[in-house]
């Protein structure tokens, strides 16, 4: 359990708690508290939280940390960890079905997203649009038109999801509304093409990555370029922010990982190891490690806090094209062209399990919420679930007929959506 109590003199007789608030992924408790006629927020994070956890022993935990959770508090308290316990049970031996099929665009998809919930999704072509669907009807709520060229990289502003974000090859990126469909922004600056994005997790930045060597960070509410990002000697092919939204990591192919303070534009240090090009670079929840995955068949671990290496993740044949680590950070998965994936503990940095059965390349590889379930996405054209711990493989999920370069679970972890290359094609 990690929590970020308020200390010193008489500070807490000046604090009233509000309300408390459960975070189901990863597990937590949210304090909404006034301080000195102010509101504010924090979190207890409960990480190690499992179905066997004495939630008694917990909660005395909780107390002697956080002068907020007093004594009237503890059945309160009680209640919400049971909950969380409860939901962290929820799903976790789901069997999924072939719900729908949907003949999105009129060219190949290049990318699939779920907002947070799972009731919509988009979906972006080669047709130059992003369509937004109604995950339970199927049905097209907007197609968002005005590229003018590939729209390769899509997301919404999880966890609001009333905005989608779209990066084109026609080198801009633009912002739309949910509920409309409308182009609220275009954002302009970049000289080639842009290949990924990403929110900030408030909903006021979005970072653009790009084939010109840049990353660029833009305001949502008046569409003007924050900060450029330079230093890379080649193209940006992934980027994404720590869960406070004040660091920013970009991999690149020119081999390194570069992390940048998103307050101030400014470079924190490179992370310097791989011999060949960056696939995937993450923090975990707490962002005390940074995970790179690379085509030097390697996953690096970092610790953020110096960006030094920690550990080398070792044992792929081929490049590793995809890496994750579990909501919890306790766990790391990796995905190869090898065809095969593995799962190593974050702490011990062993390998735990081996995920063996593809007939090609794995391109994509994500937990589900809980953490006990992986899911994978093949050029067999197959994604299959997978026993985090054990390495069984509990379901293949068939149908497409080409491969499937992209999947995600919802936040509830009950819908896996999986995108498709050729054929334009998504499934539910």
């Amino acid at each position: 359990m990690a929590t970020k109590p308020v200390r010193g003199g008489s500070e807490s007789e000046t604090m009233k708690l509000r309300s408390l608030l459960l975070r189901y992924y990863p597990p937590g408790i949210m304090l909404e508290y006034e301080k000195s006629g102010e509101l504010k927020t924090r979190s207890i994070d409960l990480l190690d939280l499992g179905p066997s956890t004495d939630v008694s022993a917990l909660v005395e935990e909780i107390q002697k940390a956080e002068p907020l959770i007093t004594a009237s508090r503890t059945e309160q308290i009680k209640l919400l960890i049971q909950r969380l316990q409860e939901k962290l049970g929820q799903y976790s031996n789901h069997q999924f079905y072939l719900f729908k099929v949907l003949r999105a665009h009129i060219l190949p998809l290049t990318n699939v997203a779920l907002n947070k919930s799972g009731s919509c999704f988009i979906t972006g072509s080669y047709d130059r649009t992003c369509k937004l669907w109604d995950t339970a009807s199927g049905e097209e709520l907007h197609t968002l038109e005005g590229h003018r060229n590939v729209v390769y990289a899509i997301a919404f502003n999880n966890p609001y999801g009333d905005k989608i974000a779209t990066g084109s090859f026609d080198k801009t990126c633009k912002l739309w509304s949910v509920e409309t469909g409308k182009c609220y922004h275009t954002f302009r600056g970049h000289t080639a093409e842009i290949v990924c994005l990403s929110f900030n997790p408030q909903s006021t930045l979005v970072a653009t990555g790009s084939m010109d060597t840049t990353a660029k960070l833009w305001d949502i509410q008046n569409g003007e370029e924050v900060f450029t990002l330079t230093g890379h000697s080649a193209e940006i092919i992934s980027l994404s922010f720590n869960s406070s939204g004040d660091r920013i990591i970009t991999g690149s192919f020119d081999h390194t990982v570069v992390v940048w303070d998103a307050d101030t534009g400014r470079k924190v240090y490179t992370l310097i190891g791989h011999c060949a090009e960056i696939s995937s670079a993450l923090f975990n929840w707490d962002c005390s490690l940074i995970l790179t995955s690379s085509m030097d068949k390697t996953c690096m671990l970092w610790d953020a806090t110096n960006g030094k290496c920690v550990a080398t993740l070792t044992g792929h044949d081929d490049e590793i094209l995809d890496s994750c680590f579990d909501y919890a950070g306790k766990l790391i998965a990796t995905a190869s062209a090898d065809g095969t994936a593995r799962v190593f503990s974050a702490v011990t940095r062993k390998c735990i399990t081996k995920l063996e059965g593809h007939e090609g390349e794995i391109s994509k590889i994500s937990f589900n919420p809980q953490g006990n379930r992986l899911l994978t996405g093949s050029s067999d054209k197959t994604a299959r679930i997978w026993d985090a711990q054990t390495g069984q493989c509990l379901q293949v999920l068939e149908g497409h007929t080409d491969e499937i370069f992209s999947c995600a679970f919802n936040y509830k972890g009950n819908i896996v959506i999986t995108g498709m290359g050729d054929i334009d094609t998504t499934h539910l």
